[in-house]
């Protein structure tokens, strides 16, 4: 394994000489303070960085910085409801990947003008506070009459009202991360569209809740401030705070032979039941208008799936016996639009109907569909 560095930073490469993982590499480096960069803009592969390192690396006398960046992106929290979180259909048209993370807290959007910051350390030396004061000193000592202030709820704040910086974090036995936003030049314009559900207000669910607050890029304030300068000041802030001296070791959270397993621990985070099926449980209840007639529509979701559907249709529009068939055939299906089309795909082949009750079904579908 060779570490080579500049002036500035150090890239780690496995591909010459690789004896080791990327965890005895530290151990063998003998650093009580590590600074990692991630060459990839992928959430799914940046999130398992974040897990292998908590779960590989030994973190009782070893505290570690990570810098990362993603492509468009919508992440929620892990104990959060993606249908109340975002606007599904939105980002689907645009998209944009939604991926769920370990941690908890509220749902964000990341692009290239958002940086992340990942703070590891024992459980016993978890602080936020001093993780977020990193990142305040950081954009003070580039602009001192700069009005950033960190909140009780983890939140930093520009000018005392808008949000630039949320917090989560995971916390295991032993061992802790932390991981933050900081808004320099997000388009905010798609930040605020996908983020507003378009079916909150028909979902029951004990999910945990984002919190809205107005934003603001540091970008507007201060049109130098430019995240790559940013990266440096936070480097530069972490050594100065915790005393640590290491460059900027740039890893790629690809690379197998470096960190066995950690292409699967991705893979994982990329799946359906990962994704939408950790959804805690939740029940919609809305109506759908179908040909001027008012169509009840309840159903109830667990671990992603229709665990029960119910419609309340007037007998003479669409018999109860078809009714009952329709909502059968949605029972034990995925929550996603586009299993339901291929479910009434299927019913309308092994059922023989006319062309009106047919499209009835279609239109039913559409209904069920638009809240998904």
């Amino acid at each position: 394994m060779i570490l080579r560095l500049s002036n500035r930073a150090g890239v780690l490469s496995g591909s010459a000489r690789l004896k080791s993982t990327l965890s005895t590499f530290f151990d063998e480096m003998g650093k009580a303070g590590i600074i990692l960069k991630s060459t990839s803009t992928g959430i799914f592969e940046n999130l398992a960085l974040e897990d292998w390192i908590h779960d590989h690396v030994d973190l009782q006398n070893r505290s570690m910085l990570l810098l990362w960046r993603n492509c468009p992106v919508v992440v929620i929290g892990r104990h959060q409801n993606p249908w109340q979180e975002c606007n599904l259909p939105l980002i689907r048209r645009l998209g944009i990947p939604l991926a769920r993370r370990r941690s908890g807290g509220g749902t964000v959007y990341h692009d290239f003008g958002n940086i992340n910051m990942t703070f590891f350390t024992s459980k016993k030396k978890y602080d936020r506070h001093r993780n977020l004061r990193v990142v305040t000193g950081a954009l003070k000592a580039l602009r001192p009459d700069l009005d950033v202030a960190a909140t009780d709820r983890f939140d930093i704040l520009l000018n005392g009202n808008h949000k630039i910086s949320g917090t989560a974090a995971k916390l295991g036995r032993t061992s802790a991360y932390h991981h933050c936003t900081l808004l320099c030049s997000v388009d905010r314009s798609v930040l605020s569209s996908v983020l507003k559900s378009n079916t909150s207000e028909v979902i029951k669910s004990n999910a945990t809740p984002s919190v809205p607050s107005p934003v603001r890029n540091l970008l507007d304030v201060d049109p130098t401030l430019d995240s790559n300068i940013i990266m440096d000041a936070i480097v530069s802030q972490y050594n100065n705070e915790f005393g640590f001296d290491g460059p900027v070791i740039t890893v790629d959270p690809t690379h197998e032979a470096l960190m066995p397993g950690i292409q699967k621990m991705a893979q994982d985070l990329r799946t359906w039941d990962w994704i939408y099926g950790k959804t805690p449980k939740f029940s919609v209840c809305t109506s759908i208008v179908v040909n001027d007639v008012n169509i009840k529509l309840d159903m109830v979701i667990k671990n992603g799936t229709v665990e029960q559907c119910a419609m309340e249709i007037p007998e003479d529009w669409l018999p109860s016996e078809m009714v009952n068939e329709f909502t059968s055939a949605l029972n034990g299906s995925r929550y996603c639009p586009n299993e339901a089309a291929v479910l009434v795909a299927t019913f309308m082949r092994t059922h023989s109907m006319k062309d009106d009750v047919a499209e009835k079904i279609h239109k039913l579908c559409a209904g069920v569909v638009s809240v998904m």
